[in-house]
């Protein structure tokens, strides 16, 4: 029997809002060079499911996994945390 595992919780920042019911965000996380130990400041962009097109460019947005709705889109937006300006 397979075991459920916990489902990826992200914050980012809605870049594209020009598909129907999908959005872009853009996730930032930052990591240590292994070699230089420079903190490094590292960029990912996820495809979300976006039910009532409310999300805007700007908005800061928080995204979970779920089923994936095609072949790109697997996270889908469950709340705005602040609108942009």
């Amino acid at each position: 029997m397979e075991k459920k595992r916990n489902k990826k919780n992200l914050q980012g920042i809605v870049v594209s809002d020009k598909m129907d019911k999908t959005v872009v965000v853009t996730v930032q996380r930052s990591t240590q060079h292994p070699l230089y130990k420079k903190i490094v400041r590292r960029d990912k962009r996820y495809k979300a499911h976006d039910e009532r097109n409310e999300c805007r460019i700007g908005d800061t947005v928080k995204i979970m996994e779920c089923r994936p709705f095609s072949r790109d889109k697997h996270f889908r937006v469950v709340q705005i945390v602040e609108r942009a300006k």
